[in-house]
This record gives structure tokens, C-alpha cells and sequence, in this order.
């Protein structure tokens, strides 16, 4: 097994998070970009990676790589347990009860698609409704919009309040005796908005309908309790918690799975095969066909020792930091629309907004962001994935700045000195 120790981290201390210490672990702030430090403000697209985590996918690769669950021989074994490990890491770190409620995807984006071939194909049909609300990401829209082709069933939307909430004084006369499932996000990666998801729990409980929860942008920030939240699958990727990209996660009840087929056919998830047909193992691997992500598994586990460590009420208290010294910073920057107007207790970090030009309209967003990449700054420019939000607040696209444990006040001025160059080169002021 490895031999690094992996509560071993620079950054918290008295239940606090200290950015500048904390930094320390990760090998790419030790880079300049155009020259420039680099302020990394697009961790809702992904975050960077600590070397604990690089590490322990290193170790991996040159010690004891091999196929989980597959051979006999002594790497094999190694290699099935570190996987389990990991299954059993991340099935704590969100309250999953069991280790078999866990199934490791791609990515969210592949999570939210299994359910949608795996559950909804199979038990929608025509007059059954699904909820999702105006704020979603396109891996919590275009599934289920595909779902329907095939199921003959229909879409509604929780509309949003001018703070950029979901209004949920709707919610009566959304959900309905039709409504199957009730798919919202746990946190806007547009808006930063954080989903009062109790009140759509009930709401769904009242008529017998199913909860998927988006915790793409929720999971990484503030702490997560499957059971409490009392909702039938929670999806989320690794690669926005400190993990890598190529794996994902997707949580559900026993007897849910037990009833789900497989989304996908192949080795590792058979229990017998004949030539007339085959039997399928039970969950988790029956949705784990082909070999699953290994080290990106075995480094997602790694990302949860380092958040744990850390904790994640200290991660949150952190970022409502940051977002109260970011609305406070953004309120003085003439010609700046910011979209989502909730405070720190009702969102994440996660800011997008767009800066006037001479012409009352706006600069566009990739010509801001490509000019805040000359400062060394990383934002993100366009539509989010997000493109009926956008149609929403009539605009093709918007800036985001998105913040994370690594972040510091001094970058959020960083960023709007950076507006304010990109207002005076654009409008000539």
C-alpha cells in the first residue's frame, strides 16, 4: 500500500483556512503565467490539485498498478483494496450509509445519464412529469430532454426570483400527482446560489416523486449528508474537489440500484453469461462495467483525506468569507453587472457578471477574459453550459470568477483591478 502519508498538509489550523499556507501544497502556484503570478479563479470549471493527490496516482502507477477485482496475483489485490478504500473514503465523506451505494462514473455528466437511462427510460412514460429548475447546467437539462424522446414525458421548470433563487413559492403548483422526479442543482455554477433543498424534498416526498441532486457545484464546498438530505441519487465529479478529472460519483439507496439495469455491458459487471443471455453482479460493479478509473478513483479518495483533514465547515466558512469581501469589492466597481444578488449564507463563491461598455452594452466576456489572462488572472468566459440562464438575463454570455479553498482577498482585488484595465482599454477611459 502507499507509503505517503496523507493527512499530512499544510493550511488549517483552529478550524480556519489559511490560503497562503495552504498554497504550499499545490505545485502549480509555484508557476507564472505571462509572466504574472497566477490567480486561479475558475475552480467551478475545475480545481487544482494538491500533491498529495498527484502523489498517491503516482505511487500507484510505479508500485502496484493492475486491474481491480480481476486477478489473483498480489498487485491485483493491492490494487482492488486501495479502489474499495476509495469507494469506502468517498461513502463517508458524503453520509452514504454503505460503500455499495457508491458508483464511480466518468463525471457527474455520466452519474445524472445513468439515472436517466437506467431509471427514468424505464419507469416514465407519457403524462409523467420531471422538475428541474432555470438555473441548471446542461448535464441536469439535456439528459432529461433526451429521456423524454423516448418516454413521451415532460419537462417543467422552477422559475427564478430577481435575486437569482430558485422561487419556490412555485413549487405548489409545479409538483403535482404527474411529477416522477425532481431534479434540481445543489449550488448555481453560474449564479453561486445554494438550492433551499429541504422545502423541494418535502414537496416531492407529498406526491411519491424521486430527488436527483446536482452536487457538482455543492459537494466541494460545504459539507454533504446523503441520508439527512433525504433524496434518491446525489451525483458529483472528483475533479472539482481537489480530485482528477475522469472520475465521478453517484450515490443512491440499495433497493434503488437493485431495481436499476446497467447503463453499460461488459466484463467486471457479470455475474453469469451463456450464449442465450446474462446474469448481472449487484451494485455497485453491475454499473462498473470495463475496467473502472483506477487512479482517478484511488486519487478521488486521496482529495477526501485532504478535504477531511481540512474540514468542511471550515472550507464553507472560508468561502462566505471571500464572498463578503467580493460583493463588498464589487459594489465599487463602476459599469459591473454582477448576476445572482444572495449574500454569503445562500451561495458559494462563485461570481459572474459582466463590465458596461461606452455603448450601454456590455465588453464581451472573451474579450475581457482574454485580457485578464495577460494580468495572469483565469477566469471563465461564455455561456456556463448554462444557455436558458443565459437567455434569462438576455445575454449570450458572462464572465465567472470562481473561488476555492486556495483563494485569497488579495486575488478578489486582483480581479477587480483587472476589470478596471479592462474597462479603460476597451471603453478608452
Amino acid at each position: 500500500m502507499s507509503k505517503i502519508k496523507m493527512n499530512e498538509f499544510n493550511g488549517a489550523a483552529s478550524g480556519t483556512i489559511e490560503p497562503a499556507t495552504l498554497r504550499r501544497d499545490f505545485p502549480i502556484f509555484e508557476r507564472k503565467v505571462r509572466g504574472k503570478p497566477l490567480v486561479y479563479l475558475d475552480s467551478a470549471a475545475t480545481s487544482q490539485k494538491p500533491r498529495q493527490v498527484i502523489e498517491k496516482m503516482s505511487d500507484f502507477y510505479q508500485r502496484y498498478n493492475a486491474n481491480p477485482h480481476r486477478g489473483i496475483d498480489l498487485l491485483s489485490e493491492e490494487t482492488t483494496a486501495e479502489y474499495e478504500k476509495a469507494r469506502e473514503k468517498v461513502a463517508r465523506f458524503v453520509n452514504a450509509g454503505d460503500s455499495k451505494q457508491v458508483v464511480f462514473t466518468k463525471n457527474c455528466t455520466e452519474s445524472i445519464n445513468l439515472v436517466s437511462y437506467s431509471w427514468a427510460r424505464r419507469r416514465l412514460g407519457k403524462g409523467d412529469e420531471i422538475l428541474c429548475s432555470l438555473a441548471e447546467h446542461h448535464s441536469n437539462l439535456v439528459p432529461w430532454q433526451m429521456a423524454l424522446q423516448d418516454t413521451g414525458a415532460a419537462l417543467r421548470y422552477i422559475p427564478l426570483t430577481a435575486d437569482g433563487d430558485l422561487d419556490l413559492e412555485k413549487l405548489d403548483g409545479l409538483v403535482n400527482r404527474r411529477t416522477r422526479l425532481v431534479a434540481v442543482t445543489g449550488a448555481s455554477n453560474v449564479l453561486g446560489t445554494i438550492t433551499e433543498l429541504r422545502r423541494i424534498v418535502q414537496a416531492a416526498r407529498s406526491v411519491g416523486a424521486m430527488v436527483l441532486l446536482d452536487g457538482a457545484q455543492l459537494v466541494p464546498h460545504s459539507p454533504v449528508d446523503f441520508q439527512a438530505l433525504d433524496i434518491d441519487f446525489l451525483a458529483f465529479s472528483g475533479h472539482k474537489m481537489l480530485g482528477p478529472t475522469g472520475v465521478g460519483v453517484l450515490v443512491s439507496r440499495p433497493e434503488i440500484f437493485e431495481e436499476m439495469e446497467p447503463f453499460m455491458g461488459g466484463g467486471g459487471m457479470i455475474l453469469d453469461v451463456t450464449l442465450d443471455g446474462s446474469k448481472w453482479i449487484e451494485a455497485p460493479l453491475k454499473f462498473e462495467a470495463g475496467t473502472p478509473p483506477v487512479a482517478e478513483a484511488i486519487g478521488l479518495g486521496a482529495a477526501v483525506d485532504y478535504l477531511e483533514g481540512l474540514g468542511m465547515e471550515s472550507v464553507r466558512e472560508h468561502e462566505k468569507k471571500l464572498v463578503r469581501y467580493a460583493l463588498q469589492v464589487f459594489e465599487t466597481i463602476p459599469d459591473f453587472t454582477l448576476y445572482g444578488k444572495l449574500g454569503p449564507e445562500r451561495r458559494g463563491a462563485t461570481f459572474s457578471f459582466n463590465i458596461g461598455d461606452s455603448r450601454g452594452g456590455i465588453i464581451h466576456p472573451h474579450d475581457a477574459g482574454t485580457y485578464l489572462d495577460t494580468l495572469g488572472i483565469a477566469i471563465r468566459a461564455g455561456h456556463h453550459c448554462a444557455k436558458p440562464l443565459m437567455t434569462h438575463y438576455g445575454v449570450a454570455a458572462m464572465c465567472r470568477a470562481s473561488c476555492y479553498l486556495y483563494n485569497t482577498e488579495e486575488e478578489i482585488d486582483c480581479l477587480a483591478e483587472g476589470i478596471e484595465k479592462v474597462r479603460k482599454f476597451f471603453k478608452g477611459v
